[in-house]
């Protein structure tokens, strides 16, 4: 059984960093992405990476500020995230899926099939 745990969220200023964790169980060869949605806004998907560590993908706000990486010491996918905005607010989910996507569906939400709670972050102005 596939288990999705998020954590590292909160709250920062602008120009902040946070690091979000996955913890994932239960999955194998496949795709992992981190998705978030804002209050009144579609969930959209912000950065995605295949189990084995390789093939990341990013939504193009995020790119340059936000990295997507697996840590195999701790079984986490994590999602480093730099210079943060006020929009970057939401909630931020991880989610998985397989098989692997193609790297054009990487962050299309509705091709996953597994989802984490969540983690809210909030950055302030």
């Amino acid at each position: 059984q596939v288990q999705l745990v998020e954590s590292g969220g909160g709250s920062v200023q602008a120009g902040g960093s946070l690091r979000l964790s996955c913890a994932a169980s239960g999955y194998t060869d496949g795709t992992m992405g981190w998705f978030r949605q804002a209050p009144g806004k579609e969930r959209e998907g912000v950065a995605a990476i295949y189990t084995d560590g390789s093939g990341t993908y990013y939504l193009d706000s995020a790119k340059g500020r936000f990295i997507i990486s697996k840590d195999n010491a701790k079984g986490t996918f994590d999602l480093r995230m730099n210079s943060l905005k006020p929009e970057d607010t939401a909630m931020y989910f991880c989610a998985y899926t397989q098989p692997r996507l193609l790297i054009e569906y990487m962050l299309d939400n509705g091709r996953y099939k597994y989802w984490g709670q969540g983690t809210q972050v909030t950055v302030s102005s």
